[in-house]
């Protein structure tokens, strides 16, 4: 026999068989029990305080990281004299947003600070800015939703705990909000604009 028509028959054999091995790894796996899924977590007995604690990291971290990105010459910038320049909304938020909001929220007492206003710096500004977000975690870290219905009056208002927390976080994503187009009106890439690792 020829060797070219030997290495033909020879092929022919083992193909056959290779194709069964591997017909049998598959039936083989098929047959493997697939993994049991993770169990799902269990439901949270507070959804409202988990959601705010959510909230307050994230805006926590871009209202933060918005401060850190002006420039520190542009914080008297506002686009039209009726509004609220960049340095103003930062003192709201140190003076009486988040102490106030976070405070009232959770039920308890509000810190004294000094209050601050647009003549302090950058840096001073966003420190203080820092402190009362540490506060705001701080206030938000034992609660839980059994005292939502609790009144609470703030700003001049009476109203139960469950609004206070939704005004929070209105007032975080109305003023981050400022904070983006001050910063766009700037050439300054807002903080949730910028490409995320691995994006």
């Amino acid at each position: 026999m020829k060797p070219r028509a030997y290495a033909l028959l020879t092929a022919l054999a083992i193909v056959p068989a290779s194709l069964a091995g591997q017909a049998t790894a598959t039936a083989t796996a098929a047959a493997a029990p697939a993994p049991a899924p993770a169990p799902a977590p269990a439901p949270s007995t507070s959804p409202v305080a988990d959601g705010l604690r959510g909230m307050e990291q994230r805006f926590s971290g871009i209202l933060i990281a918005a401060a850190q990105a002006m420039p520190a010459d542009k914080y008297n910038y506002r686009p039209t004299p009726a509004q609220m320049s960049f340095a103003q909304i930062q003192v709201h938020l140190a003076n009486e947003g988040n102490d106030v909001l976070c405070g009232k929220a959770a039920g308890i007492d509000i810190p004294k600070r000094a209050a601050v206003d647009t003549t302090a710096t950058k840096e001073q500004l966003v420190a203080r800015l820092k402190e009362t977000f540490q506060f705001c975690e701080q206030a938000f870290a034992k609660m839980d939703d059994s005292k939502l219905a609790d009144p609470v009056s703030m700003f001049g208002m009476n109203m139960n705990r469950a609004m206070a927390v939704l005004i929070t976080v209105a007032d975080w994503s109305d003023h981050y909000s400022q904070e983006a187009n001050y910063l766009r009106l700037n050439n300054v890439l807002p903080p949730t604009a910028q490409r995320r690792a691995g994006m």
